[in-house]
């Protein structure tokens, strides 16, 4: 159950919450992956899974997601959230990334990953064609000499104070990811960004907006809830101490160990990806 820091035979912890927010926060465990659950936000702060690439297995899907019993509902954003409009679920530990080992276990991981505390709020039409988004943890393992096909990956929403409100919740705007691997003897890291906020300076801003309003309008007509204006997904790679920087969160060892080193405010900023070749590694 949980989390394995030592899964890749070196150490690569989780991001840990700050001890002025440790008090609102959870870890709730699963097979093979732990949520660190922010119970003012009612979205996780930080998802952490083991991902066994050799020992991956096929298990059907059913959205059938519920409450985690473990924890008062009111501390997870449930159905109320997604009813009646045009948000998704978006799972944080993706599906597949658990499901591996006997098939008794993989069941129960697949299972596990349809809880409350592991969704956040994504627009349905661009989460549903996340293919690069989803598909950086596979290039990396294809791409980087990674032990045993073995990955660690990172996964949350940027809870951000400005968060547009909607339902009684904050819909994030921002997501991240930091994979870890390892190289030969050390650990090895990289960091991703997914914005799904309003773009304004990709084809034509005015129309593309008017399209979005004019799909919300129709959905309003016909008894659904207003939600938050959500531009089209990019995808960006960063350095981790930036991913530590806009999380908020602690990672020095993921840091000490990312592959493409830079800052968010030098010379070579983020770098949007359009395919997953397009992604920096550094020499291994």
């Amino acid at each position: 159950m949980g989390f394995d820091a030592r899964f890749l035979g070196v150490e690569a912890p989780m991001p840990s919450v700050p001890e002025a927010d440790a008090a609102a926060s959870v870890a709730l465990d699963h097979v093979h992956f732990t949520i660190v659950l922010d119970t003012r936000r009612r979205f996780a702060r930080m998802t952490g899974v083991n991902v066994d690439g050799a020992a991956l297995v096929e298990v059907e899907r059913r959205d059938a997601w519920e409450y985690d019993a473990r924890i008062p509902e009111d501390w997870q954003a449930g159905p109320e959230v997604y009813a009646r409009n045009d948000l998704d679920r978006g799972h944080l530990v993706r599906r597949r990334d658990p499901v591996w080992g006997p098939p008794e276990v993989a069941a129960r991981a697949n299972a596990e990953t349809f809880r409350y505390p592991n969704a956040a709020p994504q627009q349905a039409e661009f989460n549903q064609s996340l293919e690069l988004w989803n598909g950086l943890e596979d290039h990396v393992l294809a791409f980087a000499r990674v032990h045993a096909q073995r990955l660690s990956v990172f996964t949350a929403p940027v809870l951000a104070a400005d968060d547009p409100p909607y339902r009684g919740i904050q819909v994030p705007l921002r997501f991240v990811k930091v994979v870890a691997w390892r190289s030969g003897d050390e650990l090895a890291t990289a960091g991703f960004l997914l914005d799904q906020a309003p773009v304004v300076d990709l084809g034509d801003p005015m129309r593309s907006r008017a399209d979005i309003a004019a799909r919300e309008r129709a959905r309003v007509a016909a008894g659904a809830t207003a939600v938050p204006d959500l531009g089209p997904f990019r995808t960006f790679q960063v350095a981790v101490a930036d991913v530590a920087a806009i999380t908020g969160l602690e990672m020095p060892l993921l840091v000490a160990a990312d592959r493409m080193p830079h800052s968010l405010s030098g010379d070579d900023g983020p770098r949007e990806l359009t395919q997953p070749e397009d992604l920096r590694l550094g020499a291994p």
